[in-house]
């Protein structure tokens, strides 16, 4: 019993309440973001869509979230994170019930661009006011467990979403806006704003933002994030990790149906790489505490090459749930650190704008893995499983090689910090 409260402590211990608030909207929030999930269907079984124009209403989707992303990094560090989280999900909570009603398809097309916007406005406001509020040395603890209430909330959602998508799509989008509704209530009720100071204020000069202030004209915002060549390098190789990740929901089924197999098959591996994230991930901290957050992220991006290279000899069930066992520690491993060091990078006055070009990797990859991986399974075949473990080993490389500037970029600024408290204090 005492190792067990131990660990209890060392996984979750000392963390402030409004985090637990934030990690709960964040859990409901998943749980509940189920109806895009079966968006595809509803429109081609009762709408009767395209295949074709399924395909740009999801995409319209895929590009509101992308500019959603940036919007809530701006609006985050402008209005402050607690309007931006309640903005966006009474926002989408409207959204999603004139989706539930509407009946042409211009119409739903429309709406679909906009929750995209709406659903990916939260990260970087939820990422920012965790930065605020959580004490540096328990930073690494809060994002594993936001990564973990994330996927949990996904998995939850993939069971509801069958469920509530057998009786009615009415019901499902209906659900999908309660759920939305109830996360906003607890921030609306437990989480204060977070965002000290003037909103938008320019943050100090120091290591990471020489590039920008000794020029003296230009005002600190979103394009300070866009012309930080230490943050963007971290960002290239977290576009790397993205697209690798990508591939288990856009090529793999592919290259499952070419060996085969069918949809149950892809079903279960699937269903293999949440169970695991769900019952390993809180015991990832300790596992990597003692290592520099650059050898895990290297260890991390490399075992998802291997796991996904492996695939070019995969053609049987048991070798892909194998393979999925690899990727999936992989990307629990790099979860905490990849967080950890997009915080530790930020200026604090722009912490929600850093978030949003850390975010945008995502939808990025979502566009680039299927366009670029569907060309390269159709004249690679397997192969192109080999090509994409040497990208996986090339960003592992990359990450030893980044480390070292990160590392002595932080210290800067952590010193610089420091040198300001001690004036702070003298006054």
């Amino acid at each position: 019993m005492r190792g067990l409260r131990r660990w209890w402590h060392d996984m979750a211990g000392g963390l402030p309440a409004t985090f637990w608030y934030l990690w709960s909207g964040v859990l409901i929030n998943r749980a509940g973001a189920f109806a895009m999930l079966f968006l595809s269907l509803y429109l081609t079984g009762a709408r009767g869509a395209s295949e074709a124009l399924t395909g740009a209403v999801v995409g319209a989707y895929g590009a509101g979230g992308a500019v959603g992303v940036l919007l809530g990094g701006v609006l985050a560090d402008r209005w402050g994170r607690r309007a931006t989280l309640l903005a966006a999900h009474v926002g989408a909570a409207g959204l999603m019930v004139a989706l539930a009603f509407s009946r042409h398809l211009a119409v739903i097309a429309a709406l679909a661009a906009l929750v995209g916007v709406l659903h990916s406005m939260p990260s970087p406001a939820f990422v920012a006011a965790i930065v605020d509020v959580v004490p540096e040395d328990r930073r690494s603890r809060a994002f594993n467990l936001q990564f973990w209430a994330f996927n949990l909330g996904m998995a939850v959602a993939s069971l509801l979403a069958g469920v509530l998508a057998e009786a009615s799509f009415v019901a499902l989008f209906l659900v999908d806006a309660t759920a939305t509704l109830a996360a906003a209530a607890i921030i609306a009720w437990k989480v204060p704003e977070t965002l000290s100071g003037r909103a938008g204020a320019a943050p100090e000069a120091g290591p990471g933002a020489a590039h920008e202030t000794g020029r003296g004209a230009r005002r600190p915002g979103l394009v300070t994030a866009l012309t930080d060549r230490t943050f963007l390098a971290f960002v290239g190789l977290t576009f790397v990790l993205a697209v690798l990740t990508m591939q288990t929901s856009t090529i793999m089924p592919l290259a499952m149906r070419a060996d085969g197999l069918g949809p149950s098959a892809y079903g279960v591996v699937v269903a293999l790489g949440g169970a695991l994230i769900v019952l390993g991930q809180l015991f990832v901290p300790r596992l990597i505490e003692p290592y520099r957050k650059a050898t895990v992220l290297s260890v991390s991006t490399g075992l998802m090459a291997l796991g996904f290279g492996a695939l070019a000899v995969a053609d049987e069930l048991p070798f892909y749930l194998g393979a999925a066992v690899v990727w999936t520690v992989g990307s629990m491993l790099a979860a905490p650190p990849n967080a950890q060091i997009n915080a530790d990078l930020a200026p604090p006055q722009l912490r929600a704008r850093y978030q949003s070009v850390f975010y945008l990797t995502f939808p990025a990859a979502s566009f680039v893995a299927p366009a670029l991986g569907g060309l390269s399974l159709q004249y690679l075949g397997d192969r192109h499983w080999l090509v994409v473990g040497g990208l996986g080993l090339v960003a592992a490389v990359g990450h030893l090689l980044a480390g070292p500037p990160r590392e002595r970029r932080v210290a800067a600024l952590r010193d610089r910090d420091r040198r300001v408290a001690v004036v702070a204090a003298g006054h």
